[in-house]
Formats: structure tokens, sequence, C-alpha cells
């Protein structure tokens, strides 16, 4: 079940193409945080190119910038093709090297969000899945059988946390799932672990 209907990047990707003799390259990557999308930024942006302009979205979290080009041409373009296309935490940027002709405020917006369009359209993608964190003590008898059957519950293991009689585990697990992973764990451990939600 995804997160109403969004997606993320399940790589990285980049797109050049040519508008009217300038160079136009889109590169996007999957980001979980504003400091990742600024780095990201930061490490792609190239200081010869004319332009760098980016915009990324992390859940409520958004930004996009212009980088000298004409105010809402570059930046809220790109951040309008990520929302349309109904990417989460993810950052683009479009690196323009400029080739003598002007396009004008319009040519520049198609310029910017259709090199962005098409590099995340041509990406490969996958469904952002929301999760409920469980926790649960777990002894050291049952822990290697538990670990081998936590992939089939679709469970990411966030923290494993040991003491001496087992480890304190911290897992993730799909929204809808959450009463079967419960279920299946207690039984798993024979009613010895009974997880509970992390409010």
């Amino acid at each position: 079940m995804s997160a109403d209907g969004l997606v993320m990047l399940a790589e990285p990707a980049r797109l050049e193409r040519d508008v009217r003799k300038s160079l136009f390259l889109a590169q996007a990557a999957p980001v979980t945080t504003p400091a990742d999308a600024l780095a990201f930024v930061r490490a792609v942006s190239d200081l010869d190119a004319t332009h760098n302009c980016w915009a990324y979205r992390i859940g409520q979290d958004y930004r996009s910038d212009d980088d000298g080009e004409p105010g809402g041409t570059a930046g809220r373009p790109i951040l309008q093709v990520i929302d349309g296309q109904g990417f989460d935490s993810v950052v683009v940027v479009v690196t323009r090297w400029f080739g003598g002709i002007k396009l004008g405020a319009g040519g520049l917006v198609r310029a910017y969000g259709g090199t962005a369009a098409e590099c995340l359209r041509l990406a490969p993608r996958v469904p952002i899945v929301r999760r409920t964190r469980l926790t649960f003590h777990c002894g050291f008898g049952d822990l290697a059988l538990l670990q081998a059957r936590l992939p089939a519950l679709d469970a990411v293991v966030e923290d494993e946390a040991f003491d001496a009689e087992g480890a304190q585990m911290v897992i993730a697990v799909p929204e809808g799932d959450v009463e079967n992973a419960i279920g299946r764990i207690a039984d798993l451990t024979r009613g010895q672990s009974v997880p509970r939600v992390v409010v």
C-alpha cells in the first residue's frame, strides 16, 4: 500500500537535452532530509555552468531556487514537475550552459520544467509505503528465527539494543500489516515477545 500514491526514485537519474543551442542537464536523486538535498545540489552543481537551478520535496518540506534566472522560471517549474509526477523524497538539479539564444520567460519554464519532467519520467521509481514502528524484547533463543522471518513481514529493523537476555528491537512494518505482524511475532516467540506500537 503506497502513501497516497506517492513514489520515490529507486536510484539517481540524469538526462541531457539541447534547447535552442543551450545544453540542459537534469540530475535527480532520492533524499531523506533537506540537508541531504542541499548536499546533492552542492555536489552536482557545475560552477562553470550558466545556472544550476533546483528543487526538492521531502514530505511537507520543499524548496526551489532559480539561481539567477528570472524569478519563477526555473526552480518553481522543477518543483511543479516533482509534485505533478507524484514524487516525494527527491531533489532535482537542472544545470544550463547558455548557448547564445535567449529563451524568454515561457521558454525557460518549458526548458527547465521539461528537462526535469523527462528525467523523472524515465527514472526507475518505487512506491512509498507508510510504516508503523513496533518495539518488543526478544530473547536470544528466538532471535535468529525472528530475524529470518522479519523480511516475510516486510519489516525493516530500525534498531537493535542487546542486553543480557536478548535484544530490544524496533521495527517498521507497513501500516496495513500491523496486527498481522504483532500476531506473527507473538506466535514465533510462543508469546514471549508481544510488540507494541511506538507512539
